[in-house]
């Protein structure tokens, strides 16, 4: 009924009478003891929980075709709604030319995506799947590793020039800095010395914020130093509007994963899309060079760039 757009279209569409088309939808609904529909004289159109309801049921009815191809033919072809969570950013710069080329490849794909740097639940939400960088986030889940990143500390050279540059982490406490709201560590950055001991210090500065894109803008303006991963500096650091600092204290790279409820069974999609990822992003773009130009670094040390 609701792709047909009426009783009358559903009742031809499945050849049986509007009046037994119109009683199934009533038996339906008092079964859920909800209602489903809008009935007006001239349309009818989905409530909230028919909307919820239509969709849940199209998802199902996809896994169960994909179930009966893969015990018949022993591999099934991704298709249906994957629906599917990631942070903002990399959504935005990295999922979406993913997701493209992906759905060009497999037109019976579609995917319903909800960019968000908080963590979702996964289970209480209803999602296949979510990008998770770092920690997955919870027990409950499963996670697959499809790449890794690099925090990246750095300044604009406008700043370096007021300031100077740290030479240590330590020497962060003497310097603006920009809190990202969800750190694993609230103000407190990660580094490591070149024999793997945590040199992790406590940074303060004029701007708390959610995002890693806004903080990075205000780090080109010259406001402050900034901790961010490599696929958000990259595009920055590489026209020289951010300059790599500490590098020999970076810390270990953190991995990038498709994480996926522990409970359920992995699809095809999400298989399929989960193959993809680690195969596209095992040499990804973000990673950045391993020479920094000599006038980016003047006053300092010569340093590399994360590998």
């Amino acid at each position: 009924m609701v792709e047909s757009g009426s009783f009358a279209r559903a009742a031809e569409r499945l050849d049986v009478s509007v009046s037994s088309v119109s009683r199934q939808v009533s038996e339906l609904e008092a079964h859920l003891d909800a209602r489903l529909l809008n009935r007006t004289t001239r349309r009818l159109s989905l409530t909230e929980s028919g909307r919820a309801f239509y969709e849940r049921c199209i998802q199902l009815l996809a896994d169960l075709e994909e179930a009966e191809e893969s015990a018949s033919a022993g591999t099934a072809r991704p298709r249906g709604t994957l629906r599917l969570t990631c942070g903002t950013t990399f959504g935005v710069r990295h999922l979406a030319p993913a997701i493209a080329e992906f759905v060009a490849r497999h037109p019976q794909m579609h995917f319903d995506v909800e960019l968000s740097d908080r963590t979702v639940d996964l289970v209480d939400e209803g999602f296949d799947a979510a990008l998770r960088i770092g920690k997955i986030g919870s027990q409950q889940l499963v996670g697959r590793k499809i790449g890794e990143t690099r925090m990246v500390c750095c300044a604009s050279p406008a700043y370096l020039e007021r300031h100077g540059a740290p030479q240590k982490p330590e020497d962060l406490a003497a310097h603006p800095c920009l809190a990202y709201e969800y750190s694993p560590q609230k103000n407190v950055w990660p580094f490591q010395d070149g024999s793997g001991g945590d040199r992790s210090v406590r940074i303060d500065g004029p701007v708390h914020a959610n995002n890693g894109r806004f903080l990075v803008a205000l780090a080109v303006a010259g406001v402050a130093i900034t901790l961010e991963p490599d696929f958000i500096v990259g595009p920055e650091v590489r026209a020289g509007r951010l300059v790599p600092l500490l590098l020999e204290f970076e810390a270990a790279p953190a991995n990038i994963y498709v994480a996926y409820p522990s409970r359920r069974h992995l699809s095809a999609k999400v298989r399929a899309f989960a193959d993809f990822l680690t195969a596209r992003f095992t040499q990804p773009e973000w990673l950045l060079a391993t020479k920094i130009a000599p006038e980016a670094t003047r006053g300092r040390k010569k340093p590399r760039l994360p590998a």
